[in-house]
């Protein structure tokens, strides 16, 4: 008797997304392999990665990247729809095996974009891998939007962030899916005097990114424009900055989005890493991320197993 198919489901979440690789390498070291990959955004970064044998590559960069590693892929523009232009991602990609085909991939894959016109989820299993990736994790108003035929794309999160039905739909029987948002709303903007200092979250852009945008500007507007600086990148207890409330917002509606497509379409399995703490743009703290997936694995391993060997 042949087991049945298994469909891993990889959820949207910026940063928090590294937790991905923790739950892939906790379900290979007990022997469960799925057969399936769909993601959504950094869901579609890792999963492309996995499907074109550049995991363990990633997942090294990941743990040991610094702010100044993060940054160097990062070119900044102050137009085109977002402040990102994702060009430099593109070769980050491709240094994980993701310059391939999706259909040369070992494993069938799935990646999600959101057509910014029409809303309507697009869903990438064949064509390059890369550009499927670039397209899904377009964040809106920090990368700039693919041009992909005739449709301009962008994350992927704004209509599908936990792709179970794209799973389904390509054929899985037994389905884990990983959702980052269960725990991201009610933790930020709290101000605790007796918190220890180390126990704050990092600035969300460090001075170097500010800098590289206040460069792109005429001189005679680079002055006051770093006047304002420190009012829209910074954070604290009275008024959260640009980025702050960018994120947050972005929080609020992929978790109302997240609910109600879950409802209708639930997994086999759901994954819940508690990653609240992790800010949508703390690429620099993978460690923590992969560490969480790999025990959110360990805990659902029993019914993971029942599932897919009976009994």
């Amino acid at each position: 008797m042949t087991r049945p198919r298994i469909g891993l489901v990889l959820g949207s979440g910026a940063a928090r997304g590294w937790c991905h690789i923790g739950v892939i390498d906790a379900l290979h070291e007990a022997g469960i392999e799925p057969d399936i990959v769909c993601g959504t955004s950094m869901g579609a970064l890792v999963g492309g990665a996995y499907v074109a044998g550049g995991l363990d590559g990633l997942r090294q960069w990941a743990e040991t990247a610094t702010w100044r590693e993060i940054i160097a892929l990062v070119d900044v523009r102050l137009a085109g729809g977002g402040v990102v232009s994702g060009n430099l991602v593109t070769g980050f990609l491709h240094r994980f095996g993701m310059a391939k085909a999706i259909e040369a991939c070992a494993k069938p894959f799935a990646a999600v974009a959101t057509d910014l016109v029409t809303g309507r989820e697009i869903w990438f299993e064949t064509g390059p891998l890369g550009e499927a990736v670039r397209a899904s994790i377009s964040l809106p108003g920090v990368f700039g939007p693919v041009r992909s035929g005739e449709k301009w794309l962008v994350d992927g999160g704004l209509c599908n962030p936990v792709p179970v039905s794209v799973c389904r739909a390509l054929g899985a029987e037994i389905i884990i899916a990983v959702n980052l948002n269960g725990d991201i709303l009610g933790r930020r903007f709290q101000s605790e005097p007796d918190q220890p200092a180390a126990a704050a979250p990092s600035p969300p852009m460090p001075a170097e990114f500010i800098a590289r945008m206040l460069g792109q500007l005429p001189a005679g507007l680079r002055e006051q424009a770093t006047q304002m600086a420190s009012g829209l990148f910074s954070h604290g207890p009275a008024s959260p900055g640009y980025f702050e409330v960018l994120a947050n917002s972005i929080n609020v509606m992929q978790d109302h989005i997240t609910r109600t497509r879950l409802a209708g379409e639930p997994p086999h399995v759901m994954l819940l890493p508690r990653l609240g703490h992790i800010g949508v743009m703390e690429f620099n703290r993978a460690g923590e991320a992969i560490a969480e997936g790999r025990l959110c694995v360990e805990q659902a391993l029993p019914m993971i197993r029942r599932l897919v060997h009976g009994g």
